[in-house]
């Protein structure tokens, strides 16, 4: 049989399926208009404008002046609290994100036990992530109180000096990090998602082997949540990079800190041992006025997540298994 001709679109045809293809394209792009309007006037246009303003004198209410690198030689050389800030943060840092994994991880291995009522217990560990974060520090600064709180009186009661949460400065970082320890909910939700992924007949095998309960998550439950485990070691060092609200609130920067911090802004706990990175970047910013020197700061910052998140990312292939990688 003879395959029928066909012969060419008509060119009316065309044009009219062209325009329904460009009125469908026009609709999306019209839809996704203010989602790309605001990633351009609010992230895209200051993230560009800091790298600009980080090389300025810019107090807001004058026009910015170029000084070079006069706003890096200030930090690095001249300006040691701004050292120091970078100390509590790093401090901050190294020990609330072990901590924080430790204590997610062993959460989701709790809430992924074939119990009877755990999706009750799922919902009230996951809950005190929906607290505002200001909400969340007021509450704990009541419970860190060194007089009346509920942890020290729990201490005194079983014959334990309660130390000055939040208002010695040698046990302010330590608070702040119970403090933030408290929105750990989402950490172990990841985590439960990627516990529910691994497959029971690999578990079933290595029990019928010989494997006890440790070996089992150390040698097959541990390498197969490996991807989720690495999502949140990142998240978990970008935000504590970027710890704020508690270290605002609780230092006094909201006028009431336990530490009586000082002014709105400016305060950064007893003997500014609280003053973390963003903290001090915001009193530049918005105590000074010093819009370049905390566009600098900022940079800064940007660089260092950003270099930190390569060298995770960079270590992974060593400790990081995918299921269907050769």
């Amino acid at each position: 049989m003879q395959k029928e001709r066909r012969g060419p679109v008509p060119r009316g045809r065309a044009k009219v399926q062209l325009s329904r293809q460009l009125r469908t394209d026009i609709v999306g792009y019209l839809f996704s208009l203010p989602w790309i309007a605001s990633l351009l006037i609010f992230t895209a246009y200051p993230t560009l404008a800091s790298f600009y303003y980080a090389f300025t004198k810019y107090s807001i209410l004058k026009a910015p002046r170029w000084i070079g690198l006069s706003n890096y030689r200030t930090l690095f050389t001249m300006d040691p609290v701004f050292i120091k800030s970078i100390y509590n943060t790093a401090y901050f840092t190294l020990l609330l994100v072990p901590l924080g994994l430790a204590i997610s991880l062993g959460l989701a291995l709790l809430l992924n036990q074939k119990l009877q009522g755990v999706g009750i217990y799922r919902t009230l560990y996951y809950t005190p992530s929906l607290v505002p974060p200001v909400s969340g520090a007021l509450l704990w600064m009541l419970i860190l109180d060194p007089r009346l709180g509920l942890l020290n009186t729990m201490l005194r009661s079983v014959g334990l000096p309660g130390p000055g949460w939040l208002t010695s400065p040698a046990w302010s970082k330590p608070g702040l990090v119970l403090m933030s320890l408290w929105g750990g909910g989402s950490s172990t939700l990841i985590f439960l998602a990627g516990l529910k992924e691994v497959p029971r007949e690999l578990l079933e095998a290595a029990e019928i082997d010989g494997a006890g309960v440790l070996s089992r998550f150390w040698n097959v439950t541990l390498p197969l949540i490996s991807p989720v485990l690495l999502f949140n070691v990142v998240m978990s060092v970008i935000n504590s990079f970027q710890v704020f609200t508690t270290a605002f609130v609780a230092g006094g920067g909201s006028g009431g800190g336990l530490s009586g911090g000082g002014p709105s802004g400016a305060a950064g706990g007893p003997l500014d041992s609280m003053l973390m990175y963003m903290l001090y970047l915001y009193r530049h910013a918005f105590h000074y006025f010093d819009m370049g020197y905390a566009s600098a700061m900022a940079v800064l910052l940007f660089l260092a997540i950003l270099g930190l998140t390569l060298l995770i990312f960079r270590s992974s292939g060593r400790w990081v298994y995918y299921a269907g990688k050769q």
